[in-house]
């Protein structure tokens, strides 16, 4: 065997470590598309040697359409067709550059393509208001806000194969619009005719947020055995900005305090989690299968600055099977999270009702889909002479 074959059989494994998904939106609570920055495989970047390049394209889908207010599902949206149907796709494209084996830099930007369908936006839910109960789109498209990170190995990679932990700080710019515009569809009162008025679609496919972020995230991998490792990353965004320009709420002169709170979008705090083992399951082809717990969602209160504006604070927690494939400079990757548990927590408006009881609902989805293809332009890796933890494993055929 080749030393370069070590890489082969040793990469497949660290690349599904980070398996595209940190973080999506998931339904009405809007989690934008928003990878941990620095070294992971949303940009094919684990363990890159010196003066690397890489390339990376992650393509993820879902559609929202299940409602809950706190963790209870409201069964009677979707059995009455009331719900809310988001659908979204999104596609990223990533560049990194590694400056050392310890420190690579990543920039991300993301193609968004959202569309939403609903009753009670234009006609409205009830069968006085909508009595066909027709339901309408909107919808937006365009660039998403641009990621800056950079990340770094505490520990020096060609000695510490089998453990090792990165830290990575980045910078979320407000490229994406967050004041996306479409056509409603209202009844006149007097006979009942359609008109069309022009407004922000809803936060949750908005491209943006209007704010400059702040992110923070972790990751690291133990090898447990030659075919067994586990992993774990995690980020969190700081959004400082409090509010936006985009009207959620039109103030009259008899508004509530709620009212007032959620008259402008919030530019909202986010946060992710992923963790779990992955096997190789066919060493000789880079085969290898991971399964793993995620959790993300939006907070109800910053981290940083104030807490006003509209948003839907949430939590998704899902199981999070994925399937790597790694042949040369090319990775291919595969992952879909099937939620386990929804929870809609209570906004700032909210909690500012007296009576306590206030809880607003959101739309959440039943699985995502992640599918990843990264590519490395470099030669021979140096890392490969570091590679001897999996010399015992079947070598690929010559």
């Amino acid at each position: 065997m080749t030393k370069i074959h070590y890489a082969q059989l040793f990469l497949p494994i660290l690349l599904v470590l980070l398996i595209p998904s940190l973080s999506h939106a998931q339904g009405c609570v809007a989690v934008r598309p928003m990878g941990c920055g620095g070294a992971n495989a949303n940009t094919g970047t684990f363990l890159m040697d010196k003066g690397d390049w890489q390339v990376g394209v992650l393509y993820r889908y879902f559609e929202s359409y299940k409602h809950f207010r706190s963790d209870s599902e409201q069964h009677e949206r979707v059995e009455l067709g009331t719900n809310v149907i988001n659908d979204a796709n999104s596609i990223d494209f990533s560049l990194s550059h590694a400056f050392s084996q310890r420190l690579v830099a990543t920039a991300t930007l993301p193609f968004i393509s959202y569309a939403r369908s609903s009753l009670y936006e234009h006609y409205g839910n009830s069968i006085s208001a909508n009595p066909q109960q027709l339901r309408f789109s909107t919808a937006a498209k365009g660039i998403g806000d641009l990621r800056l990170s950079a990340s770094y190995w505490l520990l020096n990679p060609t000695k510490h194969l089998k453990s090792n932990i990165a830290l990575g700080l980045g910078l979320k710019l407000p490229t994406g619009n967050a004041n996306v515009m479409d056509s409603f569809h209202k009844r006149k009162s007097t006979d009942g005719s359609d008109t069309i008025i022009v407004k922000a679609v809803d936060q949750s496919i908005q491209l943006g947020d209007g704010g400059v972020g702040f992110t923070l995230d972790v990751q690291g991998y133990t090898v447990l055995s030659k075919r067994l490792s586990l992993y774990v990353n995690g980020f969190y965004m700081s959004n400082p900005r409090e509010t936006n320009n985009t009207i959620q709420r039109v103030l009259s002169a008899s508004s509530k305090l709620s009212d007032t709170i959620n008259q402008f979008h919030s530019v909202a705090d986010q946060y992710a989690f992923r963790g779990g083992v992955s096997y190789v399951l066919w060493p000789s082809k880079g085969l290898v299968l991971s399964l793993g717990i995620r959790a993300e969602g939006v907070p109800a209160k910053d981290l940083i600055g104030g807490n006003l504006g509209w948003r839907r604070p949430g939590y998704i927690i899902s199981a999070e099977p994925g399937l790597s494939w790694q042949t040369g400079n090319l990775g291919v990757n595969l992952s879909v999270p099937y939620s386990l548990y929804r929870n809609r927590i209570k906004n700032v408006g909210d909690l500012s009702d007296p009576t306590g009881k206030a809880n607003g609902d959101a739309a959440f989805a039943d699985y995502l889909v992640n599918l990843g293809v990264t590519y490395r332009f470099a030669k021979k890796h140096k890392m490969a002479e570091h590679m001897p933890v999996f010399k015992d494993v079947a070598p690929p055929k010559e």
